[in-house]
């Protein structure tokens, strides 16, 4: 049995945050009722991949959901979300707080229909603030967290490329729904719960804030050389490039060892952490003329053998192809019905002994379960037709 089994989840979420938040909880089980638009919802036809316009990110977010077409601003679509609502354990919404209004979604609505509903919601900003309101992205929270401005070159703030404040948001938000059920198995009552992607980025890059509230370091982007230890860069090799991070006295010294150095161990500048951070460039240029004349797998294999933390840059095709990433199973093929082959994602990120969470449906088509759903709910046949007819789902 799956540890959620029995749990009813009601998405209707957007875009990452919200819909993988509850992604997560269908990965252990949960009955994950997907709720978008007759046209379907923004985030289905992000990077399209298949024959039809599904998009690839929908494909990993969407998965272990059913999906129910729905207009539930029209007063039928809202007697849909009622009975939906009284069957539920949690609704997970990231829309902001006046949407949540409007479409009658927020607590106080949810809480009259369900007394026990757990609302778990996610917003860009989060509550309380004179931006609270503002709708926003994962590159927005980057930039006011300071990872924009610490990332890439000195003077030109970049982003991330993958959207890290999303997924991580999106764990943090499953992260205390579940904590979230177990208050509501303890005590009988129900919450409230705001994930924040500013909060997020911010919970991310703590301790970089930390250190310029105490030291005041005014720091700068350094490409990808670590500014915290050294050598910590990424360096190119005769066929390709590597990345080397030493980190702490004992992987120093074997790092001295490795590239011919041992006069750099008792050398002033590198006597801790900070200094081989403050002084990282020197670092990096031995570092880059020992790499330069080997392979990567030269490289890798020294470094492995010396205990020097390291590993290849991967372009996407590689990471595919890789036999570690194969065998510990961190992509899942999962097929499709408009695509010609299964498509690998991501699945579950946990390693689990006893309640594993497992891809258990693959992401639905629009509509899917639409019928399936509401015959659950109790519609007949001919009330759902009316309801087709009126273009409510």
């Amino acid at each position: 049995m799956d540890v959620l089994d029995g749990i009813r989840v009601i998405d209707f979420g957007r875009y990452i945050a919200g819909p993988f938040c509850a992604t997560l909880l269908g990965d252990l089980g949960a009955d994950v009722i997907r709720v978008e638009r007759r046209e379907g919802g923004e985030d289905r036809w992000v990077t399209p991949v298949t024959a039809d316009g599904v998009g690839s990110l929908f494909l990993q977010v969407g998965r272990n959901k059913r999906s129910l077409t729905l207009a539930p601003e029209t007063d039928e679509g809202y007697e849909v979300v009622t009975r939906l609502v009284a069957t539920a354990d949690v609704v997970v919404a990231n829309l902001p707080p006046p949407t949540l209004r409007s479409m009658r979604l927020d607590y106080d609505s949810l809480r009259a229909i369900k007394p026990d509903i757990i609302l778990t919601t996610v917003t860009a900003f989060g509550s309380g603030g004179p931006i609270s309101d503002k709708v926003g992205f994962d590159g927005l929270a980057q930039s006011m967290s300071g990872n924009l401005h610490m990332t890439g070159q000195p003077g030109v703030p970049t982003r991330a490329a993958v959207p890290y404040v999303d997924f991580s948001t999106a764990a943090f938000s499953a992260f205390a729904t579940l904590a979230a059920l177990r208050h509501r198995d303890l005590t009988g009552e129900g919450q409230v719960l705001e994930g924040a992607l500013l909060r997020s980025a911010l919970t991310m890059s703590s301790s970089m804030l930390t250190e310029q509230q105490l030291l005041g370091v005014d720091r700068e982007a350094s490409l990808n050389r670590g500014q915290t230890a050294g050598p910590s860069d990424v360096f190119r090799t005769r066929d390709g490039w590597v990345m080397c991070s030493v980190i702490g006295a004992y992987q120093f010294e074997r790092w001295c060892a490795l590239v011919g150095a041992p006069e750099l161990v008792n050398d002033e500048r590198f006597k801790d952490d900070r200094g081989r951070g403050d002084h990282g460039e020197v670092l990096s240029a031995r570092m880059a003329e020992w790499c330069a004349e080997r392979t990567n797998a030269e490289a890798l294999d020294a470094m492995a053998a010396s205990k020097i933390p390291a590993g290849p840059v991967y372009r996407p095709q590689q990471a595919l192809d890789d036999d570690h990433i194969a065998a510990i199973g961190a992509l899942q093929a999962v097929a499709y019905p408009t695509i010609d082959e299964p498509a690998r994602i991501a699945p579950f990120p946990v390693s689990m002994s006893a309640t594993p969470g497992r891809v258990q449906r693959r992401a639905p088509e629009l509509g899917e379960h639409t019928d399936e759903i509401l015959g659950e709910l109790g519609y007949g046949a001919a009330a759902i037709a009316e309801l087709r007819s009126r273009r409510v789902v």
